[in-house]
């Protein structure tokens, strides 16, 4: 097979047999239709299906967390485009390659010929690697589509993500998984559909519910799970609540066929942690550990509790969730369990503020609202000699140049002028900020010039 060869039906190597691949492998999608998920994006008559099916894609980058789908997408439009299609594994290529490949797609693209080319996990080629394919994306040569797990705006160097659209991928849900594994159990040609395997709804959702938005690893746990069933007297294997839980090595949350116990618990912890309760917030925490709940999971919305029901109240609290997730990361299980749990009795005993949290919701309305608003002209930089002409940075008032530091410069924009969005409370540390709040707003209406 040539360098530009299009993808086979089958996207793994060909000297596998397609039995020996992975389920995870074996049942990616081959067209738009059986894709799961993303409707946002690959939904009927959205701009990127219209996209694919039209042939005339242009450079993307999918960015979204494992198992969503961002390289079975490129699949789909290796197979749907009437381009040569080329494959990079950031892990693999080094410049050398890079620069033959894109010479050799500067040439195809000379004779008329488009090139897509792909590149997964493009997160880890170092800034030099993506270098390599910018001018060629700019010259229009080839047609760049990237996957990554990491944000595009720290990760990929700013000359190749403006010549790219982004497009955000979602984690799998619970029911969109549960009907990829029903399709895996049922299908002939690349699932289980010539096996007697036996699993119920309840299975299928727990196996769902654990895999956290990743169809890759709920595939991986079904395989798992089917190779390791014993059959019955009828010769069927049968996939049980204890087989599953020695697969994954953990016992089974109590979830229903919607993951409502999931929520009930995670519901109860941020309830007990937000009305000052430890013990409560001790006790839901255990239970949650100990059913089988990802640990990261719950350090995360811990780091969103700091935020959102403490804020400036207690600014270490931000710092100590994410501590927690740090020992967690790096002690694991079971050592790093206590660090949580030292998390959660700190984020019940703290002081309580919304104030930040109400704050901001108020101001993304007012963005949305006033998002074409300019900036007004004293708080931008006259970096050019016309910029100065026409009033940039005119009025500026330098905070340092004032024995206050504290200026009556209004910095919203002009039809916003005034507007309180922070109300501090007088809760922990945020009763200082109110002081200091109430101090500087009595600092500028001294220095405002009398009428």
């Amino acid at each position: 097979m040539s360098l530009f060869s299009k993808l086979p039906a089958s996207p793994a190597d060909p000297d596998v047999p397609p039995a020996n691949q992975p389920l995870a492998e074996r049942m990616r999608p081959r067209t738009l239709d059986e894709f799961i998920g993303q409707e946002k994006l690959l939904g009927p008559g959205k701009p990127l299906r219209m996209q694919i099916e039209s042939d005339n894609t242009g450079s993307m980058l999918f960015w979204g967390p494992p198992g969503c789908g961002k390289t079975t997408l490129a699949r789909v439009i290796a197979r749907l485009t009437h381009a040569d299609f080329v494959s990079f594994s950031a892990v693999l290529a080094g410049i050398k390659e890079i620069k033959e490949v894109m010479a050799a797609a500067e040439y195809k693209s000379r004779s008329g010929y488009r090139t897509i080319v792909f590149i997964d996990e493009v997160h880890r080629f170092n800034k030099a690697q993506q270098d390599a394919f910018l001018p060629y994306v700019e010259a229009g040569h080839i047609t760049f589509i990237g996957a990554t797990t990491e944000n595009p705006s720290f990760e990929v160097i700013s000359p190749l993500l403006s010549r790219t659209k982004v497009y955000v991928l979602d984690p799998l849900t619970t029911p969109q998984i549960v009907e990829l594994l029903r399709r895996a159990l049922a299908d002939k040609e690349h699932g289980f559909g010539n096996d007697s395997i036996e699993v119920s709804d309840d299975i299928l959702f727990r196996t769902a519910s654990f895999a956290n938005g990743d169809a890759r690893a709920a595939y991986n746990t079904l395989e798992f799970a089917a190779a390791s069933a014993r059959s019955n007297e009828a010769g069927v294997r049968v996939i049980t609540s204890q087989l599953l839980e020695d697969v994954l090595q953990r016992k089974l949350l109590r979830y229903d066929k919607a993951g409502e116990e999931h929520y009930n618990l995670i519901s109860a912890l941020h309830k007990s942690v937000r009305n000052s309760d430890p013990d409560a917030a001790l006790y839901w925490l255990a239970r949650m550990i100990e059913s089988g709940e990802d640990p990261l999971y719950l350090a995360r919305r811990m780091v969103r509790m700091a935020s959102e029901d403490i804020g400036l109240a207690e600014p270490n609290a931000l710092a100590v969730t994410l501590a927690a997730k740090d020992t967690f990361d790096f002690l694991g299980a079971p050592e790093g369990h206590l660090a949580l749990a030292q998390a959660a009795v700190y984020l019940a005993l703290a002081p309580k503020s919304n104030a930040v949290y109400t704050a901001y919701g108020t101001v993304i309305d007012d963005v949305h609202k006033t998002e074409a608003d300019p900036v007004p002209l004293h708080l931008r930089n006259a970096v050019t000699g016309l910029m100065k002409n026409i009033g940039y940075g005119q009025g500026y008032k330098y905070a340092h140049n004032f024995d206050e530091k504290v200026t009556d410069m209004t910095c919203l924009p002009d039809n916003l002028a005034g507007r309180t969005y922070y109300k501090p409370t007088d809760q922990g540390f945020e009763q200082r900020l109110r002081l200091r709040l109430d101090e500087i707003r009595s600092l500028k209406t001294r220095s405002r010039p009398s009428k």
